[in-house]
């Protein structure tokens, strides 16, 4: 499995994975319809990373990194197809996004989740994302804000 930089031919991968596991637990909000269908600009113009996971020749998953304010990101959008689950794309997926926003010199990498994705919120606590206050309004279906400082 390896890791791979956004290219607009996997826009399609980016908007497929994202609504499979969204329709799946709750449903596509406006604001992930826009974002899937328009990653260069909700996500990358301003100077965030798409990344994917890429195994036996096939995208397995994706996970966003978007510029939310100097010296921050928001880790969104992260999904891994669910026949490809329990192979270790999701937290390759995470700490490589971790290691971008290093990178990109982010003083801290925010999320939004769902406590009921139990094996989601384990990745991050793993990787030392801790919970804190959570302002209602981001998405509907959120009910957890973690961040990771560095």
């Amino acid at each position: 499995m390896k890791i791979v930089d956004y290219k607009p031919e996997y826009q399609p991968h980016f908007e497929r994975l994202n609504k499979a596991w969204l329709n799946k637990y709750f449903k596509v909000e406006p604001v992930d319809e826009w974002v899937l269908t328009n990653p260069e600009e909700a996500i990358l113009k301003d100077g965030g990373e798409i990344l994917f996971a890429e195994y036996d020749n096939q995208i397995i998953g994706t996970a966003a990194l978007k510029l939310m304010e100097p010296g921050t990101y928001e880790l969104t959008k992260m999904a891994v197809d669910e026949a490809f689950q329990g192979l270790g794309a999701g937290k390759l997926l995470c700490s490589t996004a971790i290691s971008k926003a290093k990178a990109l010199k982010a003083e801290r990498l925010v999320l939004y989740s769902q406590t009921a994705l139990k094996p989601a919120i384990g990745i991050y606590r793993k990787l030392g994302f801790t919970e804190i206050p959570f302002e209602k309004g981001v998405y509907k279906r959120a009910d957890i804000k973690m961040e990771l400082r560095f």
